[in-house]
């Protein structure tokens, strides 16, 4: 078990005994993915999309990048010198924090989710859903507050044109439009996103694959400190706990604070009841809760399809569906965060416009990194 402390040179130093260099190693490989993934932006900035994730990842990091897609996150560390040991104490331990899998996963993904485990990340006071209900109120857009049902193909005057049936407390409706952007997962197991495509010859390529499934579990109550070696609670030092054992009946640990915080909050301390968030593949039985705490005054479960099962699907999707029609969730079968989100999202938007203006010199162009230094 390895313990972090607050003072940084003492966390390197015990990092560099138990694992040599990994650790420098690790943090060298998920720089230089990450410095060739930003290039995103600029392209993106300068209008540039791409119609199939493959084109995309290919103008980030050329067939570097696309191989990530296909080997795991352990083959790819090991060719860089990365040990196995630090692989299966350090890396797969948050690779199930964030993803509930392992280094047999893809690179890329892994990749993402590394970076993401580094410092320097942020959260919206008030909590990060409001990102998203924020840029809806600035875009000021006609919401429609109902479940889409159905996407069916019509055509005028050569163009396509789509009729989108959905159903709502009122009933049912629908309604006709140019252009439709696919923003869920058309990959659930068992079709369980109920949305159905007609009039499209040939059909649209639907190939199922799984998701990985989380639960979250929301304990107030003290936390069994016995469990993971300290009897006395007063002495248990950590706020986060990973594991990286296969199976375990949860992932992650962790005393999570209010999305609003006051300047006279404190964090509880252990031997005090706080709010602590378990991490799991399955809804925790009342046993397990009783393992990992002593009491409790409430839980609260949420489970849901949280990401792709990487390696459960063959090949990666493209975000041209039809003509004029998008499939934004195209991209986490790369990755899932919600910056790459974010990038898909704009992604989408930059291709249906230049189709739309027929502005093809914007779309799959190849040596993006020399045409934007020539535009500059």
């Amino acid at each position: 078990m390895l313990e972090e402390t607050d003072w940084y040179l003492l966390n390197l130093f015990r990092l560099w005994w138990h694992y040599g260099i990994s650790f420098l190693r690790l943090q060298m490989w998920v720089e230089e993915v990450m410095e060739k993934f930003m290039r995103i932006y600029k392209y993106q900035a300068h209008g540039y999309a791409f119609s199939g994730v493959e084109e995309l990842l290919y103008s980030l990091g050329e067939s570097t990048f696309v191989n990530m897609t296909q080997h795991s996150v352990a083959e790819s560390l090991l060719q860089v010198g990365v040990t196995q040991r630090f692989i299966d104490d350090v890396v797969s331990a948050v690779l199930r924090a964030s993803y509930g899998q392992s280094a047999a996963m893809p690179a890329f993904a892994g990749a993402m989710s590394l970076a993401g485990a580094q410092g320097s990340l942020w959260s919206v006071e008030g909590g990060n859903k409001l990102v998203c209900s924020g840029l809806l109120k600035l875009t000021k857009a006609n919401v429609i507050h109902a479940t889409v049902t159905s996407v069916t193909l019509h055509s005028t005057e050569g163009k396509a044109l789509y009729q989108v049936a959905y159903e709502n407390e009122v009933g049912n409706s629908s309604d006709f439009y140019d252009i439709v952007v696919i923003a869920t997962p058309l990959h659930l197991d068992n079709s369980s996103s109920n949305l159905t495509f007609a009039g499209f010859h040939p059909p649209i390529d639907d190939v199922q694959g799984s998701f990985q499934p989380t639960v979250v579990s929301l304990v107030h109550g003290y936390l069994n400190s016995s469990y993971f070696g300290f009897p006395d609670p007063k002495l248990f030092p950590f706020a986060n706990i990973l594991t990286t054992d296969f199976p375990s009946f949860f992932c992650t640990l962790d005393n999570i604070c209010p999305v609003n915080i006051s300047a006279s909050f404190r964090r509880k301390q252990p031997q005090e009841a706080a709010v602590w968030r378990v991490q799991s593949p399955k809804p925790l039985f009342r046993t397990q809760l009783k393992t990992l705490f002593r009491s409790y005054y409430s839980v609260q479960t949420a489970e849901w399809q949280a990401h792709p099962l990487y390696g459960s699907r063959p090949t990666l999707p493209r975000f041209v569906l039809h003509d004029q029609l998008f499939y934004l969730n195209a991209l986490e079968w790369a990755a899932s965060s919600v910056e790459v989100m974010a990038v898909a999202a704009k992604n989408v938007a930059l291709l249906a416009y230049n189709r739309w203006y027929q502005d093809l010199d914007k779309i799959d162009q190849k040596d993006l990194m020399h045409k934007v230094k020539t535009e500059l």
